[in-house]
């Protein structure tokens, strides 16, 4: 597990306000917890804060805190609690870390990377399903992997990799249930053919059978068709 060296101040800035002027300055307000002790408010370096969550660790990484106070300056090894961005920049604007020991065993969650191309998504046209994407793991804190890599390239359509599949060193004991699907292979979704229904307000045309002649009709008056005249009978002319 990679580990940084993070510079920090106590933090005498509370309240909205005060706290609004540090983050103008390039300053990130945070927060140390340990179990049975009072939380320590500081402030860190936003430059130095982006670069240590930007190892391969990611958020995993194991800080110690170079605090400085009152011109001495005490260690506090720590992992990140909370991360608090910015919705619109995605910069951070406040973080909470938990101080640990190296000598005790911790919980965290691991992020799951594929490595390969499924032979059923390459010759078959299916579909790798990635349905569990971080691990939660227990162990000491510099036993914690990066990350935890999984050959996919033998699955076929139909199969699966579980949790209890994953080879993890035997420091790391995992918290997840053995059984949970972590990748999977799906056949090709299948084009229905829909049948196109005919324009609202369009009805079909009748079919009349042949030999059957279709019976006038007459409309009535008033109905904006010109009703025909019958023609007056011929006078006989006498001769």
């Amino acid at each position: 597990m990679e580990k940084v060296i993070l510079n920090a101040e106590i933090r005498e800035e509370l309240g909205k306000s005060k706290v609004k002027k540090l983050r103008e300055n390039k300053v990130v307000p945070a927060v140390v917890y340990k179990d049975g002790k009072e939380a320590l408010s500081l402030k860190l370096d936003q430059k130095e804060l982006y670069n240590a969550l930007h190892t391969g660790a990611g958020e995993n990484v194991l800080i110690t805190l170079n605090i400085k106070k009152d011109k001495k300056k005490t260690e506090r090894t720590c992992i990140i609690k909370e991360i608090q961005k910015n919705p619109i920049k995605d910069y951070v604007i406040h973080i909470d870390l938990k101080e640990i020991s190296l000598t005790e065993k911790i919980k965290v969650k691991v992020p799951i990377h594929e490595h390969g191309e499924a032979v059923g998504v390459v010759k078959d046209g299916g579909v790798l399903d990635h349905t569990l994407w971080e691990l939660e793991i227990e162990c000491f804190p510099t036993d914690i992997p990066e990350k935890i890599t999984v050959e996919v390239s033998g699955l076929k359509i139909g199969d699966s990799i579980y949790v209890k599949d994953l080879k993890l060193p035997q420091s790391v004991k995992v918290l997840n249930d053995p059984e949970i699907t972590v990748f999977t292979v799906v056949p090709p979704a299948k084009e229905e053919i829909v049948a196109e229904a005919p324009a609202e307000g369009i009805e079909e045309p009748e079919v009349i059978a042949k030999g059957k002649k279709e019976e006038e009709e007459i409309p009535e008056e008033g109905e904006g068709t010109k009703k025909e005249k019958t023609p007056p009978a011929k006078e006989d002319k006498k001769a």
